[in-house]
């Protein structure tokens, strides 16, 4: 893997993480805060995911196209997603997921061919 590749795929991941909990966290912890609570806080925290997004696709771009940018993306969005509505929000695995995840293989590999 290419080093530009490589720290876009590390930077992407780092901010899934913030991306996920700023999304959905709220959904499990504020529940009985009103929305506006919620929002403000879903903000502070997609700050720190555009900090690392928004450097990851300008490395990324030097070296993918913006498709492959955008597919990497959603394969690291369902990585970190499936971990996250697993053990923090504590909902049973589906075989759904499994079935995403060989959808999102199938994009990758449409998208990298050559």
């Amino acid at each position: 893997m290419d080093w530009p590749v490589a720290k876009a795929v590390g930077l992407l991941f780092a901010s899934n993480v913030f991306m996920t909990f700023a999304w959905y966290a709220h959904l499990k912890d504020m529940k009985a805060k009103p929305w506006l609570i919620a929002a403000l806080l879903s903000w502070g925290i997609a700050l720190f995911e555009y900090l690392l997004q928004v450097p990851a696709n300008r490395i990324g771009s030097t070296v993918l196209s913006l498709p492959q940018l955008k597919i990497l993306q959603e394969v690291i969005t369902l990585t970190v997603f499936v971990p996250f509505v697993l053990f923090y929000m504590k909902q049973p695995l589906k075989w759904d997921y499994l079935w995403a995840a060989l959808c999102m293989c199938g994009a990758v590999y449409f998208i990298f061919r050559k």
